[in-house]
């Protein structure tokens, strides 16, 4: 147990690759030491005791989008303790069509140098007047 409560777990299940390998994991003195797995499936156990990460795939508003909701990402592993505060920020973040796959929406979000991406090519929805009945 550290000092601050929490339980050290005995064994990480690897998400790297799709043979799911379980690794144990010993702490002693504050390092870990790890049992089974490849050389990638400990660097990710060890991230995941030290500082876990993860890619955020979600949804955000489009204006004038021929969808509502435009996918997106974050381009690299975003820190877990603060993925509440970045849905929260992108609760009220919105685009404006047309958008490219790949393009960058938000730079440096939350000041951890990561960024937003769109995962989906969006086209402008070109709509008539409102009750004229063109689409």
């Amino acid at each position: 147990m550290k000092e601050n409560g929490t339980l050290t777990p005995s064994e990480v299940l690897c998400i790297v690759c799709p043979l799911g390998c379980r690794i144990g994991v010993e702490e002693r003195d504050g390092k870990f030491s790890f049992r089974g797995g490849c050389a990638r499936g400990k660097s990710y156990a060890e991230q995941e005791l030290t500082h876990p990460c993860r890619i955020l795939a979600t949804t955000v508003r489009i204006r004038k989008g021929e969808i509502p909701r435009l996918p997106v990402r974050t381009s690299r592993p975003f820190p877990k303790e603060r993925i509440f505060d970045l849905m929260e920020f992108l609760r009220s973040f919105e685009v404006e069509a047309p958008v490219r796959r790949g393009e960058v929406l938000a730079r440096n979000l939350l000041g951890t140098g990561i960024d937003l991406i769109a995962t989906r090519t969006t086209h402008r929805q070109e709509r008539g007047e409102e009750g004229s009945g063109e689409v």
